[in-house]
């Protein structure tokens, strides 16, 4: 029978943390309120990156397509998650696996890809001030967006399809939250060692090779940072890159720990919770730490409720002079 037929017959069933019932609705409580953080934090950030005209620059056009990705990628899975942990009811359809799936896949890689162009971004800002605006212009800035996406789409289109199409001998039950592909694979009663070796090789080159750059551009940045003179200067030019950077190791930190463990018990209920801190802790912490370290943005959110607050004082006495 083949693989697809035999799992679009009935839905997943997600055993999530169904093993540990006293911790459902804490989980569910404390997933809720991290959720609807997240949404407000990056909304807040692609909307003070996009109404604040100081803020039109290419860091802010980069910072907003990873708020727009976060807000993605959470999405893609915290509902479902959040029903699963609401009641008994914990499936999902075939189609909703595949979405799920497919998201998790792509806007993950896309975002590996991102933060790699926002070290490019942060490398030219430091060792090239005087050319920053020259050789950062909008058409680039595009350009490295839409390679970023269309890779990262790409890759989820090569890969979703291979996962999902493994015979289960009618196998429904995903030891995981989300239809994850890891999970998936060791769904599988056939030999996945093809599949597991495509996975390696995307895998280098989706997520391993944006890292190696990631850590080579900062090299070059440090290096650039020791020469300057001034102690102020080499302040300035590590907050410029500090932001960036704590969002790089938390993202490829979580990442790295997460795939190196080995495929027992232990570590497939550690993946879920590191899965878990992977798809809500990260989004929720990205705008604390641009908000919190940056000068501009906390500027631009102060500048924006100010005017907020002048606009309505015009409101209300505007009727006084006509008194």
């Amino acid at each position: 029978m083949d693989g697809t037929n035999e799992s679009s017959q009935g839905n997943f069933i997600l055993l999530g943390f169904s093993d540990r019932p006293h911790l459902e609705r804490i989980l569910f409580v404390v997933i809720l309120i991290a959720y609807l953080l997240t949404l407000v934090g990056n909304t807040t950030i692609i909307l003070v990156s996009r109404l604040d005209p100081h803020l039109h620059t290419p860091m802010y056009f980069f910072l907003t397509h990873l708020s727009f990705l976060d807000l993605s990628f959470t999405t893609s899975s915290i509902p479902q998650l959040l029903y699963n942990l609401s009641g008994s009811d914990k499936t999902i359809s075939y189609t909703g696996c595949a979405i799920q799936l497919f998201l998790f896949l792509g806007l993950g890689g896309v975002e590996c890809l991102l933060l790699a162009v926002m070290a490019y971004d942060r490398f030219v800002a430091v060792c090239k001030p005087l050319h920053y605006m020259a050789i950062m212009n909008p058409r680039l800035c595009l350009g490295l967006v839409l390679i970023a996406w269309g890779c990262g789409v790409a890759n989820s289109l090569a890969m979703s399809p291979v996962t999902l199409r493994l015979h289960r001998c009618g196998r429904h039950s995903v030891d995981h939250f989300l239809c994850e592909m890891p999970a998936l694979i060791r769904m599988a009663c056939v030999n996945t060692a093809a599949v597991e070796g495509t996975v390696f090789v995307l895998a280098v080159g989706i997520v391993l090779s944006p890292l190696v750059f990631i850590l080579v551009t900062y090299g070059y940045i440090v290096r650039a940072v020791l020469q300057i003179q001034s102690a102020s200067g080499r302040q300035k030019a590590f907050n410029t890159c500090g932001s960036h950077l704590t969002v790089v190791s938390l993202f490829y930190g979580n990442i790295i720990y997460m795939y190196m463990q080995p495929g027992n018990r232990s570590s497939q209920d550690q993946g879920k919770f590191l899965t878990l801190f992977y798809n809500i802790v990260t989004p929720l912490l990205n705008p604390l730490i641009y908000t919190l370290r940056n000068k501009e943005v906390k500027g631009a959110l102060r500048r924006l409720l100010l005017h907020d607050r002048e606009k309505k004082g015009v409101r209300v006495k505007g009727p006084d002079r006509h008194l």
